[in-house]
């Protein structure tokens, strides 16, 4: 009980593998339980009684709500090995507000993309490119979004990802095209073991998203 760590997650969630990388770029040993959100365990509602939403992050039996913070909050806890957000004051406010960016921006944007149709999915495919477009021009020439160190922005947005086959499928997107210089850095970024380990296999999720284009009424 000394240094307990569970992680309440959902296989898919982009939010959810920001903790899972941030925890084993620590090298935290934690324990993986994965929510039936439909259905969600006592022990999520328990302990984010506010949103009843993963992932929440349990410390020595405390919780820890929001991916960005929990990212945050492993970075401070284990400070000891690879830090994640950058020393200097301002180069640190800089990596909060393009995490804050990506969360602003890019979940509606996306969802637009494979959960709906016609008009609403052209425009829906529009703002998610130009939200990319202004990633990448913020990476520019950088192997990562801090430079030469893998870093808060880069967790930020890799879980983004997995879902980009079945935005390229269900959108007919071409990223590579688009974008270049991100589809380089998310390469770059799955060579790493934490990430690898942490990103669910890309196939899967995009016959989970067909499965959501189902439910919502556009397949």
């Amino acid at each position: 009980m000394a240094n307990e760590v569970i992680l309440l997650d959902f296989w898919p969630s982009m939010y959810g593998m920001r903790t899972r990388i941030a925890l084993r770029e620590k090298g935290v040993e934690f324990e993986y339980r994965d929510e039936n959100l439909r259905e969600k365990s006592p022990l999520l509602l328990q302990m984010n009684p506010v949103h009843k939403k993963i992932p929440v992050l349990i410390h020595n039996g405390k919780p820890v709500c929001e991916s960005a913070i929990q990212v945050q909050y492993i970075d401070e806890v284990w400070s000891h090995k690879n830090p994640i957000l950058p020393s200097d004051p301002y180069q640190r406010a800089q990596a909060r507000f393009w995490v804050d960016f990506i969360d602003k921006k890019m979940y509606e944007a996306q969802r637009k993309v494979y959960a709906s149709k016609g008009e609403e999915q052209e425009a829906g495919k529009k703002e998610f490119i130009e939200i990319l477009k202004t990633l990448e021009s913020e990476l520019g020439d950088k192997p990562y979004f801090g430079g030469d160190d893998f870093g808060y922005v880069d967790i930020g947005l890799i879980g983004f990802y997995s879902w980009f086959p079945g935005y390229e499928k269900f959108g007919n997107l071409n990223f590579e095209a688009e974008c270049p210089k991100l589809i380089a850095w998310a390469k770059r970024c799955m060579q790493r073991e934490s990430v690898a380990k942490s990103l669910p296999d890309f196939e899967k999720v995009t016959e989970f998203m067909g499965m959501l284009r189902k439910k919502f009424g556009v397949e």
